[in-house]
């Protein structure tokens, strides 16, 4: 396996899709996109894990919006494809997105 393709992390979440991230698109994403969310990978973690609520997106059925208030509300964003999933970003908001609600704790 090269670089490229390594796994960074693997998590089930509430709706039994099995979510993952490489490293190099983790990288990237910190890098680029979110760098507040460097050396956070925990909190996205626990939030699809363990989140306050999941909905799903209005501009695709296949994107879900994962919720989880902290210190501050965390918002993870995932494709989902049968019972896979992968990580589109990831990064606090200070509000809920628009979208249905597919399920809350």
């Amino acid at each position: 396996m090269s670089f490229e393709e390594k796994i960074f992390f693997t998590v089930k979440t509430p709706l039994n899709i099995e979510v993952r991230t490489t490293v190099q698109y983790w990288e990237y994403l910190v890098a680029h996109k979110h760098p507040v969310m460097k050396n956070k990978e925990d909190i996205v973690k626990f939030v699809l894990q363990m989140p306050d609520e999941i909905r799903q997106s209005k501009m695709d059925k296949e994107v879900f919006l994962y919720y989880k208030q902290s210190d501050r509300l965390c918002y993870v964003v995932v494709k989902h494809t049968e019972k896979e999933g992968f990580l589109i970003t990831a990064y606090p908001v200070d509000k809920v997105k628009e979208g249905e609600i597919v399920w809350t704790k």
